[in-house]
């Protein structure tokens, strides 16, 4: 139970610690890509909502999969857990 609490209490510290320490400003995209997106704006296009569009796809791609597997585990977990209640019913 200790060594759970120290482990807890060194994950939030080394948290917190990183947090601190990153910038609090920070730029998603190159200065070229910024300059021409924010141009194509000023000019009546459309191309800055595009890339601002794809970099939210791209956001979403990596937490749409990890939801995926766990959902697939999760039912196959739960398949599993109802074959063992049926045999030890039996």
């Amino acid at each position: 139970m200790q060594s759970n609490i120290k482990k807890l209490i060194t994950l939030i510290c080394l948290s917190f610690t990183l947090t601190i320490s990153t910038p609090v400003t920070t730029d998603a995209q190159c200065p070229m890509c910024r300059m021409s997106a924010e141009s194509n704006l000023k000019n009546g296009g459309e191309a800055g909502k595009g890339l601002n569009n794809g970099i939210l796809y791209m956001l979403a791609t990596p937490y749409l999969l990890i939801g995926g597997i766990a959902y697939v585990w999760y039912r196959n977990r739960r398949k599993e857990e109802d074959e063992l209640d049926d045999l030890i019913e039996d």
